[in-house]
């Protein structure tokens, strides 16, 4: 568990009371609590609730007692403060009121993790981001608008995302042993590694996510050697990536963000008028967690 403290950190908000916010990724998750005192985050492990709902529920709560042994007031102040949770695997409004019933917060809003990393990224600029860390989604705003793509797990979705880049370098492995693809280093290593077809099987049948996640490295570093294997994978995501973007409504005119472990290292495969709107995020996710716990807390005083 790692715990940062800032303090007296100028925010743009007015800061009525204490709030707090928490951006939950299937990696890491981030809890913060602002005050007019300043910022203390803590950070644990991964809270995805639709994989793991009970490992994500005590990780947060063990984050939220580390949190108030930080903070003026303990963990009463903590649970009476506004707090805006974005987490990883809120999938329906079922799940979010399930984690606001089993979480002991006065006043709360559950909402799956896509929001906040897109308020992180743009703040209230029209802008989209394509993130793909452990996971994916895209996410895009216009004026008031906004729109949601993806996120739906590593079963049904999270197309382009480190798992499903993993994933699909073990399936190219086995399709080059078979020659129904080309072999090439990375497909070669990979049979080496795990010890043959059967050990690629045994593998991609137990691994978590996670795990999965780790051999997109391999993959981007044999991309940008001038691996076949790899840069057909990467090519794969990207087409992904930039269809998905038209679909909802993209323009080279907006702002686009990529984020996460892999996001940025589509970029160059992606269409040149993409490539000219990719753009640094402005802020984190946990930034964009706290300006929606300001906006929870702007509600419930007026």
């Amino acid at each position: 568990m790692r715990i940062g403290m800032v303090m007296n950190l100028p925010y743009p908000h007015p800061i009525l009371s204490p709030v707090v916010a928490v951006d939950g990724g299937g990696t890491t998750c981030r809890i913060a609590c602002v005050s007019a005192q300043g910022r203390c985050v803590v950070e644990v492990g991964p809270a995805n609730v639709s994989s793991d709902y009970e490992g994500a529920l005590g990780r947060l709560r063990d984050g939220i007692a580390e949190l108030a042994s930080h903070v003026t007031g303990g963990a009463e102040a903590l649970y009476g403060a506004p707090a805006y949770l974005g987490l990883a695997g809120v999938a329906s409004p079922r799940i979010a009121a399930r984690v606001a019933a089993d979480l002991p917060f006065q006043v709360v809003r559950v909402e799956d993790d896509r929001h906040p990393a897109l308020a992180g990224a743009h703040g209230d600029a029209d802008g989209a981001i394509a993130h793909c860390g452990t996971g994916s989604f895209l996410a895009l705003q216009a004026g008031e608008a906004r729109r949601f793509a993806g996120g739906w797990g590593p079963v049904l979705g999270d197309e382009a995302s480190a798992q499903w880049i993993g994933r699909r370098a073990l399936a190219v492995a086995l399709n080059a042993h078979d020659g129904l693809a080309e072999q090439s280093d990375l497909t070669r290593r990979l049979l080496a590694d795990y010890d043959g077809t059967g050990g690629i099987v045994a593998f991609a049948a137990e691994a978590p996510p996670h795990e999965l996640g780790q051999i997109a490295r391999r993959v981007t570093a044999a991309a940008q050697a001038g691996d076949v294997a790899g840069q057909g994978l990467m090519r794969e995501g990207a087409a992904y990536l930039w269809q998905a973007l038209g679909a909802m409504g993209w323009t080279p005119q907006m702002a686009l963000c990529l984020t996460g472990g892999i996001g940025p290292l589509y970029a160059p495969y992606l269409p040149p008028e993409a490539q000219a709107a990719i753009v640094a995020p402005k802020g984190a996710p946990i930034e964009g967690a706290i300006a929606l716990a300001y906006a929870l807390q702007k509600e419930q005083t007026q």
